[in-house]
């Protein structure tokens, strides 16, 4: 596994959640890292001062990442408070529980801008720096909604599925520069939203139990350190959808 010390990171959604984890996972192996939000500031500078205590650079940067005006500034905050971003983690989003029926044009508008447009718009704005120096690695944060459909919400579910097409075309078009891009697709990890439901019980997953949100940073970070795995989509499911 390649060192990363002294590589600058972006994780998007990096305050709470799965994007803390990543976040300070990625400070203990040696990267230097920033905190996008959009909300929840406390939770951010919260995340931001971790990573400092660890011995490592971080800041906080707010931002809507489904906006092109906002990411442009984002990307340009990153470079001139730690560096040029070497590992993107495309985690914001957003799940909207809606029925069939209750689906709007603004609902599937909002939730594909939210989790898929974002994607692309901060993986455009951290690539022309990656294809210079000729090393990068872009990681994103699907769902296996995105590969078995979810009745929580099929504005979500195909979102989430268009990230995993974004990350094997993206991998197949800089394959040759040193950049690698891959996906992790998580089932209910023990996050606020999962916790906080009597609806969703352990008994969902064939493993019995909600996944640590650990287990994903530790994909993370292996995949920010492995230089011969792209275009992959990594479950951490505990056995809820084998492929």
């Amino acid at each position: 596994m390649e060192s990363l010390t002294g590589r600058v990171a972006l994780v998007t959604g990096g305050g709470r959640g799965i994007g803390r984890a990543i976040a300070l996972a990625l400070a203990r192996a040696g990267c230097d890292v920033a905190v996008g939000y959009r909300q929840r500031q406390e939770d951010a500078d919260s995340a931001a001062r971790e990573i400092r205590e660890a011995g490592r650079r971080s800041a906080a940067i707010r931002a809507d990442v489904s906006r092109g005006s906002d990411v442009s500034k984002l990307a340009l905050a990153v470079e001139s408070q730690l560096g040029p971003i070497d590992i993107l983690v495309n985690n914001a989003g957003a799940l909207r529980v809606q029925k069939l029926e209750e689906i709007r044009e603004e609902d599937w508008n909002e939730m594909i801008a939210v989790n898929l447009t974002s994607c692309f718009l901060m993986t455009q704005a951290a690539l022309p720096g990656m294809r210079a120096r000729r090393w990068g690695r872009i990681i994103n944060l699907s769902s296996v909604a995105g590969q078995t459909g979810s009745v929580f919400g099929l504005h979500y579910s195909a979102a989430k599925a268009g990230m995993i097409g974004l990350t094997r075309s993206y991998a197949r078009l800089l394959v040759k520069e040193g950049i690698t891009v891959n996906a992790i697709s998580p089932a209910l990890i023990a996050t606020e939203m999962v916790t906080a439901s009597p609806a969703i019980k352990p008994d969902l997953i064939p493993m019995g139990r909600f996944g640590e949100l650990e287990e994903v940073a530790e994909v993370a970070v292996m995949l920010a350190g492995n230089a011969f795995i792209t275009g992959q989509t990594l479950g951490v499911n505990g056995g809820l959808y084998l492929g």
